[in-house]
Order: structure tokens, then sequence, then C-alpha cells
């Protein structure tokens, strides 16, 4: 039997091969990404801080786009065999660059599944009904192409069902599966109407690449790096165009927080094309890419909050002064406006850690204390940083319209079809996890076992009570009035936002 863990390792491995065949500039940011891991790993003996080396050059993630809610319903089947469940919410309709889709990520929910193998996958549905992009008779002629496509084959969908619910595969059974998986998000060779992918385009080169083709595939390819400066400069020296810029944090003197990301552009890939008389003719479409993310630790609903606010402020002085170095502009904010210490985001309540009670502390008579300030500052507990396991959605959208071939047309004078958590829940037919309350459970679950290896009654107390953590910095409900009802040690099936009141 091949477990789950492995069918998602190789099928990570399988995919980000294929792609590098179908994207060569793919191949070059891996070389260079495992360049600069192996110098950082050298020469930094607090590299593995967020995760192994091993972690860190396995790990990647992956973006698709599907038209419409049964086929999101089939992805998320086939995910689900991998261990990957859907995790937050991400509308990419509003602000600068809005396209027309919301998103998942579906990744492994437990701590030692992501450690295992970390593969996640960005999956954007397109709002066919929102008239912002959509006029009704565009609406109905593109539900009709899409209603008339299969994503995935029947036997592949089996073998899903098979693999969620046994928690794996024997050996031929895993092997037909993977090799199914993979083909099912390959570039296919058919050949594109070139005047409906027009049509769509100039809605939104988004909707062209969901809606004018006779099937997904793998829009980027993700590899971690541990220094996304350094891998940024050797792109543009090996000659492979990067987007303009790192989005994200800036680079600071403080902590990694959250996310940075960048890509290089879209390069434009040969396509065979349908005319309107019915002829094959070559042509070329532009909308691939790779991109490179390095992680920093998850931040709380507070910290989020102020991570925010100085985006917004990043935001507001470049408008006042366009040939500002935006990163020097957002690099003054931060170091003003930010904790710069993990110890601060710990005791502020700004970032999720896990906990341990430090080994061999010298008897002093003394009793742990009731705070979580004293209990770092004192030796009897250390802070080790939660890896940021999500995405943002400025960022997404961000490198999603660095590599558009044109700004489509949107009428912000018409209101968006609503969507939120829930809806989106429905359309998948699956609860879509919090990340915030996925975080907390993990940082109160250390924690809890800390301070009962300590004997720290009154800390404990203190915990249950909600005052050792400020629940309301972090998003999530105190210890024992979990919304879901479930067991507060969290060894039940994680809190989600459709269970939420």
């Amino acid at each position: 039997m091949v477990p789950t863990w492995k069918l998602r390792a190789a099928f990570a491995q399988r995919l980000s091969a294929m792609y590098g065949t179908e994207v060569p500039a793919y191949t070059t940011l891996l070389e260079v990404a495992g360049q600069v891991n192996d110098e950082v790993a050298a020469r930094d003996p607090d590299a593995a801080r967020f995760g192994s080396i091993d972690r860190v050059t396995a790990e990647r993630h992956g973006a698709i786009r599907v038209g419409t809610p049964g086929e999101l319903r089939q992805a998320a089947r086939l995910f689900a065999a991998l261990g990957m469940h859907p995790v937050g919410f991400y509308d990419l309709r509003d602000g600068e660059g809005a396209v027309p889709v919301v998103s998942t990520a579906f990744r492994p929910t437990d701590p030692e599944e992501l450690d295992r193998n970390p593969f996640r996958v960005f999956t954007s549905l397109l709002t066919t009904g929102d008239r912002r992009f959509f006029d009704p008779d565009l609406e109905s002629r593109l539900d009709a192409f899409l209603a008339r496509r299969q994503l995935f084959p029947p036997e592949l969908l089996r073998l899903a069902e098979r693999a969620e619910a046994d928690a794996g595969l024997p050996a031929e059974q895993a092997e037909r599966f993977l090799t199914q998986a993979v083909a099912a998000f390959a570039l296919s060779p058919e050949p594109v109407d070139r005047a409906w992918y027009a049509e769509l385009e100039r809605v939104s080169a988004v909707a062209a690449d969901i809606g004018g083709v006779a099937a997904t595939h793998i829009n980027h390819l993700t590899p971690r790096v541990l220094d996304i400066d350094a891998l940024y400069r050797r792109m543009g020296e090996r000659g492979i165009t990067m987007i303009d810029r790192i989005q994200g944090p800036p680079r600071w003197d403080g902590p990694d927080v959250l996310l940075r990301q960048t890509s290089f552009r879209a390069l434009a890939e040969p396509r065979a094309f349908r005319d309107p008389d019915g002829s094959v003719t070559p042509g070329s479409l532009r909308v691939r890419f790779g991109e490179v993310e390095a992680r920093g630790v998850a931040l709380t609903r507070a910290g989020r909050a102020r991570y925010d606010h100085l985006m917004a402020e990043t935001d507001r002085r470049m408008a006042l002064r366009p040939d500002a170095d935006r990163q020097e502009t957002a690099r003054s904010l931060w170091q003003r406006g930010f904790p710069g210490t993990e110890h601060q985001l710990a005791v502020s309540h700004q970032a999720f850690f896990t906990y341990r009670p430090v080994a061999g502390r010298p008897r002093d008579g003394r009793c742990p204390p009731a705070d979580l300030t004293g209990l770092l500052s004192h030796g009897w507990l250390t802070a080790h940083p939660v890896v940021y396991e999500d995405f943002l959605p400025r960022s997404a959208a961000g490198i999603f319209r660095s590599n558009l071939t044109g700004e489509g047309t949107r009428d912000a004078d018409l209101a968006g079809t609503p969507f939120d958590a829930h809806r989106l829940a429905e359309a998948i037919g699956r609860p879509v996890h919090d990340p915030f309350t996925l975080y907390a459970r993990q940082q109160d679950r250390s924690l809890r076992q800390a301070l009962f290896t300590l004997q720290a009654g009154a800390a404990l107390r203190a915990l249950d009570h909600g005052e050792l953590i400020d629940t309301e910095a972090t998003g999530a409900a105190p210890t024992g009035t979990d919304p879901t009802g479930t067991d507060p040690t969290g060894t039940a099936p994680g809190t989600t936002i459709a269970d939420r009141p």
C-alpha cells in the first residue's frame, strides 16, 4: 500500500518534472533556488528555523484554474486523495488588476503531514455570473462551453475516491492514479478556438486561460527559497526576465513574516489555433510562468492587521511620491511600525509559535509564572515560529497582473456576485478550513503540552480562561468555547469556516 503522503510527494515530484519539460525556464529556476538554498544552509546555522533543508528543497506549490463548481468538486476529490484540503478564501475580483476568480488553497492541514510533504495547490474558480466582467449573453455561452468539457477521466476520479477512503492505494493502482493525475494537468495539444479565446481575453486573460481552452493545466509551479532577493538577482544574471518586484513584505532587519513571492515573466508558448474557416494555424500564448517564494512566521489576526496597515501606508506614500524606491519606503515604515524580534511578536500575540519547555532549567524554588512574557523571559519556555503555509491575495493578484497580456475590462459600476467562504464551501462540497484557527490550534496544543510538562498549573488555568494568549488577537476562540464544539485539545478535526456561526 502506498500511503497518502507518499502519493502526494510522488505527485509533486512528477508534476515538477513534467512542468520542467513544458517550461524550460522553470528548470533554471529550480537550479538557482537549489544553489541559493545550499549557500544559505552552509553559512547560516539557523537556516532550518522555518523547516528542514530537506523540506524546503522538496517544497512546491502549484496553481490551477477551473471553470465550474463541478470541476472544482472533482479537483477537490483528486486533492483529497493526496491528503490536501481547502484552506482559506481569496477573492481576486476587486482592486488593482482584478480578475474574475475566487480561490482557495488545497494543502495538508496536519503539521506532521506538512513536514512529510507540504505540497499545496492554489486553485481558482471562474465566476461566470459576475456582471462586472460577463454580460448575460457571454455568461450563457461560456457556461455552455465549460459544460461540454471533462477535465478528469472517470477512472482517475474512482481511484481518487478509493485513495481517500483507504488512506492510500496498492502499488499498481497508485501508479495508474499518479500517471493520470499528472496527465490531467499537462498542456493540451488540442487547437484553441482563436476567435473565442480572443473574445474572452478582451474581458480577462485569466478568463481566457480558463474558459477558452478544452482542459485545465498547471499555470505555474513554485519552489521555496531561503533568500529570495539573491535568487531575484541571479535569475536576471541568467538572462531570465523577472517581474518588476518581489511581492509581500519588504526585506528588513526584523523577523521574516508571512510570504514573499516573485516570478519570471510568462513566456510565449507555441499553441495551435483553429481559425473561423476551420483551418489550424500556429500561434502562441503567454499565460504560464515560474514563481518562487520565501516563507516566514504565520501572523495572528492582530499581526495581519498591522501588516495590512503598513502595506496600505506604503501604497499611500508611493502615490504621493511615485519616483521613490518602494522597497526603501516600505523598509522604513516596517523598521518603525512592526515588532522587531520574534520575542516581541510572541508576547504581543501578533504571530503564532509552538512552545517547548526548557530542559534542565536550574531549580530556584520558583513556580512557573502565569503570563507568557514571564515564561519566555525567565527561561521556562522557548518559542519556535509556525511557518505560514498559506497565501496573500494581494500578492497573488500582483503576480497574476504582472503576467497578463492586457488589462481586460471590468465595469465597476455594476454589483459583483456575492461570494464568500461559505459559498465556496458549498461549491466544493467540502468545508473550507480557517487558516487562523489551524495555526491557533497548533500553538495551543504545543503550549498546553509544555505547561503540563512544567506542571505550570497557574499558567494552564490562565490558558483555559483565554488569559495567557489573547484569543481576540489570534482570531481563535478560547479553549473550551470552540464554536465547532470540537475537543479543546485539538485532537478532533479542525475548525472550518463553514462550521463557524
